[in-house]
């Protein structure tokens, strides 16, 4: 698979969901689910990251939902893509959420309890050294060996969609994929 062929494919899914939010907005109830099949995921994923609560994360989703209900009407793709536009609506949501159930700050005295979860410089300057060896390491891997593993990786491929994709018996996939984590394996090593 290229990187053309995967432009294509989000190209795809971004005409797709900008139909069914325009079939949202004149009160298509089948598209709405289309809508829901195609972003809840994405949408949870940004809740949970922001509300630290699962139950809650839902609890909003639910209500991002009701509110693509009501506003489907107002989505441009103009000016925003549909997920773009979903999220914002999730995020503020969350935010909100967030804002209404902020433990109450006692006074000065609390800063002595606050705790700075955020990675310190040394480690974000590891993180990054080694998010830059993988990145080396694939590129020195190249071909389709490498191919295969950012898209399984990175876009959540299976091996069965991969070798369709790529138009390559499974089993070969299966061996790129295999022989390919085992020379990143020994790069990463090496570094």
């Amino acid at each position: 698979m290229t990187t053309g062929d995967l432009i294509t494919q989000a190209d795809e899914r971004r005409a797709r969901l900008t139909a069914a939010l325009d079939a949202v907005a004149r009160g298509d109830r089948a598209a709405l689910r289309d809508v829901y099949d195609l972003t809840s995921a994405k949408l949870f994923g940004v809740c949970l990251r922001i509300c630290q609560d699962r139950e809650v994360a839902a609890d909003i989703v639910q209500e991002t939902y009701l509110k693509v209900w009501q506003r489907a009407g107002r989505f441009d793709p103009a000016k925003a893509s549909p997920i773009t536009w979903l999220c914002a609506i999730a995020r503020n949501g969350a935010i909100d959420w967030r804002r209404t159930h902020r433990p109450a700050t006692t006074g000065i005295e609390a800063a002595d309890n606050v705790v700075d979860d955020s990675a310190s410089a040394p480690e974000r300057i590891e993180e990054e050294q080694s998010q830059a060896r993988i990145v080396h390491c694939l590129d020195a891997l190249g071909g389709s060996p490498a191919e295969a593993i950012r898209a399984a990786f990175f876009n959540g491929f299976t091996y069965a969609q991969l070798a369709e994709r790529m138009k390559v018996p499974l089993g070969t996939m299966k061996s790129w994929i295999r022989r390919g984590l085992a020379q990143l394996k020994e790069c990463l090593a090496d570094g």
